[in-house]
């Protein structure tokens, strides 16, 4: 339930000055659905380790909301902005989903980029031994959860 309000707020935050009241909620309503879908469903299809569901929570909420104030952005808020779809504006929704892609593509390759650098200089996994071992064991010296003596 809280990772659900957390998704809500993820996706709801790109919108912030920029949607009116029933913006908000429908931009709530999806992306609760999208970000469920997206730690259960997602993650199991593609067996990725995300142990605090970050991209599916914010990688997939945020994007949500950002592609949001394409549709539901209203001048009625925020003067200075534009409209969205929904107002009449169609072509800020074409605007929010190039923007999406662009960063997405950009944080993917940037990620990458990084997890390969640290892989090659102090690697990304533990040995299979002291991952069985435990972490806090072989890592830590803490031994607060040794199960093996």
């Amino acid at each position: 339930m809280i990772t659900g309000a957390v998704a809500g707020l993820a996706a709801v935050t790109p919108a912030s000055g920029f949607v009116d009241i029933n913006g908000a909620i429908w931009i709530g309503i999806v992306a609760g659905l999208v970000c469920w879908l997206s730690v259960t469903a997602l993650k199991a299809k593609l067996n990725y380790d995300d142990s605090l569901d970050a991209f599916g929570v914010h990688g997939v909420g945020g994007f949500w909301g950002s592609l949001a104030v394409g549709l539901w952005a209203t001048k009625t808020i925020n003067p200075d902005g534009v409209d969205g779809l929904f107002y009449g504006h169609a072509a800020q929704f074409w605007i929010q989903t190039k923007a999406c892609v662009i960063v997405a593509v950009f944080s993917f390759v940037a990620s990458w980029l990084l997890f390969k650098l640290v892989d090659h200089i102090i690697g990304l996994r533990v040995k299979p031994d002291e991952e069985s071992m435990g972490l806090d064991l072989s890592q830590h010296r803490e031994s607060g959860y040794t199960i093996i003596d």
